[in-house]
Order: structure tokens, then sequence, then C-alpha cells
């Protein structure tokens, strides 16, 4: 275990307005920076001042975007303590990104403690305000100074905090999800299955146009027959169907979510089938056409659990339960956001606390 050099701030922010947090606007005091190298593989981590980095326009990621990220969350608790939600499965999954994307890993448990250590030195950070939290992200890049395309041999580790607002200020509303017809998220063999930037840059098209449409989100489809769903948004999605919830398979093109994860085992606990198996578009279609789609949600760490309301595929419009939140999409909410925020028994031990 590598050791860490803790210097502190000596000039302390002044914290914002929890009623107007919204999502990755302020940061905390302080952020966690790692180096690595071929030679010395990782080494000097310390927690900083939060501050600027300084790079040469030419190091890799700028150019060819060898970067990985997590996202997840610290809560506080009526009692004031501070939880983790599974920080290990973050860790894990971070380390199947860098794996696809030739960079170094880290040591699961090093990088579970420095979230605690920074989340513990910023914890005044951490809202108290209903539904609000600390997001936390972690991401590597590549550092060479260096124009060839290679994996780069330096990189450098950063964990920053940001303080952000309950996704549902204002209740639960179901979105409306257009179908993405035209362009293609991911294909076997690529980088769906990971956290990478390019991923997000590359969908950030699609969204755009579905604003302009009307709607929220895309639901993505495919790359060969344009046909199984595989994500909305950013977001896992689960549909249900004659009293059994679907998910599409992780087969190498989805984020393999860690919500998506605590769903399904919180289903199994409370015995309502689920199915991870292809679904497509037209069963989709003609399940809500009979009446028996129920219900469709999509499941991340910013919002939990997302009902679903309209879909829309090729200008026909499918209202999902009346375009309101369903009876299991709101079960599925209480229950996490109750084990994140300490308020129900946690008995898959999910939750780590902060001290």
């Amino acid at each position: 275990m590598l050791n860490i050099e803790i210097h502190k701030t000596n000039t302390p922010q002044k914290k914002p307005d929890e009623n107007n947090l919204g999502f990755g606007q302020f940061f905390t005091d302080h952020m966690f920076v790692m180096d690595y190298s071929s030679k010395l593989g990782w080494h000097n981590a310390s927690i900083i001042p939060y501050s600027p980095l300084s790079f040469e326009p030419s190091i890799m990621v700028f150019h060819y975007g060898q970067a990985v990220f997590e996202g997840l969350k610290a809560y506080r608790t009526n009692d004031d303590r501070i939880l983790l939600f599974r920080p290990e499965k973050n860790m894990e999954r971070l380390n199947v990104s860098c794996r696809r994307l030739c960079i170094p890993e880290i040591d699961v448990e090093f990088a579970v403690e420095v979230i605690k250590t920074l989340v513990n030195l910023d914890r005044d950070w951490v809202p108290k305000k209903e539904g609000t939290s600390l997001y936390i992200r972690p991401f590597i890049i590549a550092t060479d100074p260096y124009l060839g395309v290679k994996p780069s041999d330096t990189y450098k580790f950063i964990i920053i905090l940001s303080p952000v607002g309950a996704y549902y200020p204002e209740g639960m509303n179901p979105v409306k999800i257009y179908v993405e017809p035209k362009y293609t998220r991911a294909a076997k063999g690529g980088v769906g299955f990971t956290k990478t930037s390019g991923n997000y840059a590359s969908s950030l098209i699609a969204q755009v146009e579905a604003k302009k449409k009307g709607y929220t989100q895309v639901l993505w489809l495919d790359c060969i027959e344009k046909r199984y769903i595989e994500e909305v948004g950013t977001m896992n999605v689960f549909f249900k169907i004659n009293n059994q919830v679907i998910t599409p398979p992780l087969e190498g093109t989805i984020l393999p979510g860690i919500t998506r994860d605590s769903v399904i085992q919180l289903l199994k606990s409370w015995n309502i089938p689920i199915v991870e198996r292809k679904i497509s578009i037209e069963e989709i279609y003609e399940s809500n056409t009979k009446g028996q789609l129920e219900e469709a949600f999509g499941t991340g760490t910013a919002a939990v659990i997302s009902p679903i309301g309209e879909l829309n595929w090729n200008d026909k419009k499918m209202i999902i339960n009346g375009g309101n939140s369903g009876a299991l999409s709101l079960k599925l909410y209480e229950a996490l956001t109750g084990i994140q925020y300490g308020k129900l028994p946690d008995p898959f031990s999910w939750t780590k606390e902060v001290k």
C-alpha cells in the first residue's frame, strides 16, 4: 500500500448554497493526485488543495483520448454519518476500463481508502439537505508529451469532489425518451462496456437532436440490426412486461452499472422475476400495444431510478403506465436511497462508512 501525503489548504472556499447546487458546478477544497511511470509504477500519492493542473499541450490524452473515469457518491445520514455506496465496485470497474484502454490498473483497496480519506477531509462539504450528496469523480489520463499513436508511458490518477443537488427536487417525474434510429453508441469488440471519455463524446449529437424534438434522452439500439435495446442515455434500462422485469445482457456493448447490479439483487431478494436477455424495440412496441408493458426505467448513479413515461420510435409514441411513475420504480428508488442514506437496513452490506 502506498502512503498518502496530505497538504491541507490554507484558504478554504466558501461553500455554495445547498438549495442551488445543481450538478458538477462546485468543487471541494481538496483533490487527490497520483503519478504513474513505466519505471516507478504508481507513486507520489498526495491530497492537495483543489487547483488547476499544468500540462504540455502535446500530452496524449488531448489527442488520442486515453482516459477513463468513474462516478460515485457520498451520502450524509440523519445521524450525521457519511456513507459510500459500493465504492469497491466502482474501483473494480475502473480497472476493467483501464485494461481495455491499456492504462495501468489501480489497487482497489488502496483506491477505496483514498476516497474515504479525501471525503473525510472534506466531509463538511457533504450537503445536509434532503436528496443532496457529494459526487466523487476518480479519473485517469495519459500524460506523455508525444504525438505518436501508442499507449502512454505516464499517467495521472485524480479524484475530485463536487456537492450536488437532489436529482428530483420537485418529485420523481417520468422522462420522455426518443429511440435513436441513426446514431450508434457502441459495437462488440469496442469500448461500450467501459467508462472512457470518447463514449460520452460520441453520444452527444444524438442527445442534442433528441432534445430539439422535445425528448429528455435517447434509447440506444444495437449497431448491426438497429433492433435490440442497449442503454437509455448514459443509464442501463429495465422493462416490466407481464410481471417480469427484463434488462439487456452484458455482452460487451453496455456498461455494467453498479446501480443495475443493485437493482437485480433487490428484485431477486423480493422474488420478482428478473431476466437478462436481448429485447427488441419491436417487442417493446408490441407489449405496449397489448397493454402488457407495465413499467420502464433507467438506472444510474445520478438519478438512481429514472422512470420512463414515453418512448418515441419512428414517430410511434408509446405511453407507459399512463405516463406516470410505476409502483416498482418507486419501490426500488426508495429502497436504494434508503440504504444509501442510512434510513433503511443494509442487508447486502453495500455501504461503507467514512471515518
